[in-house]
């Protein structure tokens, strides 16, 4: 199939992707709603079946794509469209960004996956099953190859109600004299074995066997004649995966154990049981602390190398969020009356007794004109972080901080309050690991001299979180969350708005560790709990009901998504102002939604509006005038206009090159959208050369392994191919992989 070629006059056919028994996957753009999109076609039927079979597959296809396409789970790949071509089956899905389990495997050098990354899984997959067997649906074939993990770490299951049909098609090899089918071996359970009727449960074994193989690295019967592996699941008990693994929990062993039970009855009841009790056990303490502490015997690896999330998460962007909906609302503390000097501590007198002596305050009080001054000067750091000047803050901080520390001494609490503003100005100011250092060290000395469960201890080791997750490390940002969230709700109440605020945090934070349901809950609770403390229009109200709708966007609900954005603008605009920053920017993101809705017109007008917009409040070069911009300018492709997408995409790229630099990711993004145009107006060789811009730079700033720069080389070995180079192309592509295959191994 030529990928020029166009399927039913809409998908265009763009690469191969993959290959299996059941026939091709193709990378294709769906020009109806100017999308990406997966396109699957199978194989049509040979001539050994008579016309009568094929019209009765047929069918059969039709009503298994039916009921794949009626699954709406963000656990489960989304069928978009189906149909026959040509005499070709075809199924349309969403185009997922990521890698199945069994290529996780072979870029770990069949090596299993961190535990944390398994238990995940294992509870992310067992929801999807449990959504899946709630609609009567049994999958029939789960193996690493059909589980998906996402670049942001959702987990989906594939090929769901297309198992079944590959079994009738006749693919399926046929153990000789035995009429079973033979499936995937490794993974088959033994009911299908014996060809006996299947049921959900069957799918839990399945599951048993691969969770076993990605916390082992082999599967529970790991042997080269399929026979044996049969008989191994039908008659033989599986070693428990802690006798190849035995830094494995105990609960995820006994769990694996139960799936692989030889009789349905013996496996978990169903799949929603076993979602809970992987959520209970996940929930009860540190899965990937406990998990990843080396057995007696085994020499300790650094302390940096505790939990983490999986070595192909490194490097990922998240894309711009806009408003601040993820940052902690920052209320400085006030020192307007001025410093006495005489200050109490806060801590229990016997707590206090066992601070060493060296560690209290015992200096004479300076002169209070010394601490007037000191005063004024901290809160002009304070205004100057109000305007957004955050290095000329963290340079007036800084050296307050270090007069405070000699006049005061190092764990005075307006010593501490100047180095906490140092840390906030440093994490401002994309500086996330040097801010850690300061909040850190700002958490103990509040610690010491105010006590654990203190306002402004719980402040600095919130922030303390908040850099984890700038810097990715989103697994132990979320454990001190949650301890902050303890400690808050223990001390001020469930509905306190500090309380609330660390909520909000926290539900952030699981949407990035993949949790996307999880943080969808807690961030509408979240919202309906301050709308009744703060009021419904309240900006941190809005802050999380933003938040809300983002959730729901990345559960794919854009029709939600879409209404709470636009309830958001509409409430901001009422209690802020047409003109605030973030009124515009949640119309920006009722922009995003329309566009992810095929609405391309309506986002195009939305964008026209809201360039005007800021540009007389914030000008025309300001980033997120241009950010405007660039969405207006990739609407209008979305619609064909790719003359005036490609000039608006010029636009933006010049302007964005003078006022952010040729090498920032903005410029790169509107560079690379000058690209995509010349391409689809056919001038492939000027695409070429921009490609390549793109890609050099990204390598210069990134490195040659980073996933961008992967990314930009994929897109010069697709323009290479429209060329007709495609010797080069191929040479691209395997470099390109052999990168991507070294980085993952640099990471284990």
């Amino acid at each position: 199939m030529a990928d020029t070629r166009l399927i039913q006059g809409r998908y265009r056919m763009l690469d191969l992707i993959g290959r299996g028994g059941m026939g091709e996957v193709w990378r294709a753009h769906d020009e109806s709603l100017g999308r990406k999109v997966a396109v699957k076609c199978l194989k049509p039927v040979g001539p050994q079946h008579d016309q009568s079979f094929t019209r009765v597959l047929r069918e059969r296809f039709r009503r298994e794509a039916r009921v794949a396409a009626a699954l709406q789970h963000r656990g489960v790949t989304v069928v978009h469209d189906f149909g026959e071509h040509d005499g070709v089956l075809y199924l349309v899905m969403e185009l997922l960004d990521g890698r199945n389990l069994s290529q996780l495997l072979e870029d770990n050098k069949a090596h299993p996956l961190d535990v944390a990354d398994v238990v995940d899984i294992a509870e992310q997959v067992a929801w999807a099953l449990a959504y899946t067997h709630e609609q009567g649906i049994v999958h029939r074939d789960l193996k690493p190859a059909n589980i998906m993990r996402l670049t942001d770490g959702t987990v989906k299951i594939c090929d769901f109600g297309i198992a079944r049909l590959g079994h009738d098609i006749g693919f399926t090899s046929r153990l000789t004299g035995t009429g079973i089918a033979m499936g995937t071996p490794h993974y088959m359970s033994p009911e299908q074995i014996s060809g006996t009727e299947v049921d959900h449960r069957s799918d839990l074994y399945s599951l048993g066997c691969v969770l076993y193989e990605i916390a082992t690295g082999v599967p529970p019967f790991d042997l080269d004649d399929a026979w044996a592996v049969l008989v191994g699941h039908r008659d033989t008990q599986p070693e428990p995966p802690r006798t190849h693994r035995p830094e494995l929990p105990g609960f995820f062993d006994r769990i694996v154990l139960d799936l692989l039970a030889k009789a349905p009855e013996e496996r978990p009841s169903d799949a929603k049981a076993l979602a809970h009790r992987l959520t209970a056990a996940r929930s009860s303490g540190p899965v990937g602390v406990l998990a990843l502490r080396p057995p007696a015997g085994r020499p300790e690896q650094p302390p940096s190398r505790a939990p983490r999330l999986p070595s192909w998460t490194r490097g990922m962007t998240t894309g711009h969020k806009a408003s601040g909906a993820w940052s902690v609302p920052h209320t400085p503390p006030d020192h307007s009356a001025g410093l006495t000097g005489e200050w109490t501590t806060g801590v229990d007198l016997r707590r206090a007794a066992a601070v060493p002596v060296a560690l209290r305050p015992e200096r004479p009080t300076p002169p209070p004109e010394v601490l007037a001054v000191l005063n004024s000067r901290h809160n002009a750091g304070l205004s100057l972080g109000r305007l957004g000047r955050w290095n000329e803050a963290g340079e007036v901080h800084r050296a307050v901080a270090a007069e405070r520390e000699h006049a005061l001494g190092p764990d005075h609490p307006d010593t501490l309050a100047s180095r906490y503003e140092v840390g906030f100005t440093l994490s401002r100011t994309g500086r996330a690991a040097d801010a850690l250092r300061e909040f850190g060290a700002v958490a103990e000395g509040r610690e010491r001299t105010m006590g654990p469960d203190h306002p402004e201890t719980l402040a600095a080791r919130q922030e303390t979180a908040y850099v984890l997750g700038q810097l990715g490390r989103h697994f132990e940002a979320h454990q001190v969350y949650a301890a902050v969230l303890a400690s808050r709700e223990r001390t001020m109440g469930a509905e306190h708005p500090d309380t609330l605020r660390c909520r909000h945090n926290l539900a952030f934070n699981l949407s990035r560790l993949g949790r996307l349901e999880d943080s969808y809950r807690m961030a509408h609770e979240v919202a309906t709990a301050r709308a009744r403390v703060l009021g419904a229009t309240h900006p941190d109200t809005l802050v999380t009901r933003y938040e809300v709708a983002y959730a729901l966007g990345q559960l794919g609900r854009w029709v939600e998504a879409l209404q709470t954005y636009r309830d958001v603008a509409q409430a901001r605009a009422q209690a802020l102002g047409a003109d605030h920053p973030d009124t515009l920017a949640a119309r920006y993101e009722v922009g995003i939604s329309l566009g992810r809705l095929g609405r391309s017109a309506e986002a195009l007008e939305l964008y026209r509006a809201l360039v005007d917009d800021r540009t007389r409040v914030q000008g025309p070069a300001d980033p997120e005038t241009l950010r405007a911009r660039h969405g207006l300018g990739v609407n209008l492709g979305r619609l064909a206009r790719w003359e005036e997408a490609l000039a608006e995409a010029r636009d933006v790229c010049a302007i964005r090159e003078r006022v952010l630099g040729p090498d920032h990711p903005d410029t790169l993004v509107s560079r690379r959208e000058v690209a995509v145009g010349l391409g689809w107006l056919g001038r492939w060789a000027d695409a070429l050369t921009v490609y390549r811009q793109v890609a050099e730079a990204r390598e210069r700033v990134l490195g040659a392994d980073h996933p961008d720069a992967l990314a930009s080389r994929n897109d010069e070995a697709h323009c290479l191919e429209q060329l007709g180079r495609g010797a080069e192309a191929v040479e691209l592509y395997r470099r390109v992989a052999a990168l991507r295959q070294q980085r993952g191994a640099q990471s284990h």
